[in-house]
């Protein structure tokens, strides 16, 4: 195990590096850019996702090179590059180039990056005068949350229904405990929490729960007991819209590994002991039937923590890494897009390599180092 280990933690590198590389070149290709965003800011044309925020580093050097219009003919020949920048000063536009790191080649500004990343220096923003680390830092207690109690909330829900379908397979429970997972699964979360907000957080209907935010505005005011009630109250509606649809996924999981396991020769020879239901379900075919799922929690937990859930963010106004990825992708801000990927990345390449020790630890009859990596 110990040498499986060390190739996967090997690969992981390589693996990082390509997934930046290949995402860098599709960006070169891509239309647009934080200079063609700026320079539309100059002609009155650029309105990105940041300017509700009150604008930043971006609008002030717009701003800042508005008087470097020029009306010489020449600078157009030297701006074509760049739709709209006729009539500007070729050196404003070259003053953004270095600013924004494009005065480089591309293969100077990747090999300059990834050695940056490499020791998690990540630069600031290009259009917010914050640095990246610090911006991701600021919308993570948001993302932790959804994604942690989701993930929870989803396996303490799931995993006990399973369970339950899987002894009582074909039977009523199971058919109408089917058909209710299937519809919410069906149903996309951002209507559920359309619903949810319009019936019990509106005028409307019954106010029974905020309609935006982490924590309410007086929440440095509260007691410590008042502080965990108020985190909760605000979770609780979007943690149901997101969670909804997830708990049809693990559900199934869950009763199709206790049916395969239910049928096994084994299950047979321990009721043929005389051991009740419950000592059969829980002494023999709990350990093997979860094997795939309780390893798979790191996985599902860092796939529900970066899933990036805008449309629940924007609906309940929780400024989290969804929406600050959104938002960075319109801005053409790559300074925050490229550091957000290289985080997620990494943080996913670990968490499939916990996952494996993981199985290794819940059934240690499996052997890794058997396979091809």
């Amino acid at each position: 195990m110990g040498a499986y280990l060390l190739k996967r933690t090997l690969l992981i590198f390589p693996t990082l590096i390509g997934i930046m590389l290949i995402s860098f070149v599709i960006i070169q290709f891509a239309p647009g850019g934080p200079v063609e965003r700026v320079i539309a800011q100059l002609s009155g044309s650029g309105v990105g996702a940041t300017d509700r925020f009150g604008g930043g580093s971006g609008g002030e050097l717009a701003g800042g090179g508005a008087s470097s219009q020029t009306g010489q003919g020449g600078a157009d020949a030297v701006n074509s590059k760049y739709r709209g920048a006729q009539g500007l000063d070729p050196e404003f536009i070259k003053s953004l180039e270095k600013q924004f790191g494009f005065d480089k080649p591309a293969h100077e500004r990747f090999l300059l990056m990834m050695k940056n990343y490499l020791t998690f220096n990540f630069g600031e923003s290009y259009f917010r005068d914050i640095s990246v680390i610090e911006l991701i830092k600021e919308k993570l207690p948001v993302s932790v949350s959804l994604g942690l109690w989701m993930t929870l909330v989803t396996y303490l829900v799931s995993i006990p229904l399973g369970i339950r379908k899987a002894v009582r397979d074909g039977e009523r429970f199971d058919t109408w405990t089917s058909t209710v997972l299937v519809i919410g699964y069906a149903v996309p979360g951002f209507l559920v929490a359309v619903l949810l907000l319009v019936v019990f957080a509106g005028s409307s209907f019954f106010q029974w729960f905020p309609s935006r935010g982490l924590v309410s505005d007086n929440f440095d005011q509260l007691s410590t007991i008042g502080k965990i009630a108020d985190y909760f109250w605000h979770l609780a509606l979007p943690l149901t819209a997101l969670a909804l649809g997830t708990f049809t996924t693990m559900t199934f999981l869950t009763k199709n590994s206790f049916l395969d396991e239910i049928r096994k020769q084994y299950v047979v020879t321990a009721r043929a002991k005389g051991l009740t239901e419950r000592e059969v379900l829980y002494g023999h075919i709990f350990r093997n039937a979860m094997l795939l799922i309780i390893a798979g929690f790191p996985s599902a937990f860092i796939g529900a923590f970066f899933s990036g859930s805008l449309l629940i963010e924007t609906i309940f106004s929780l400024d989290g890494l969804g929406l600050l990825g959104f938002e960075s992708v319109i801005n053409r801000d790559y300074a925050v897009v490229f550091a957000t990927l290289y985080i997620f990345s990494l943080v996913g390449l670990v968490a499939n390599l916990l996952s494996d020790f993981i199985y290794t630890l819940v059934d240690p009859r499996i052997d890794f180092e058997s396979r091809e990596v």
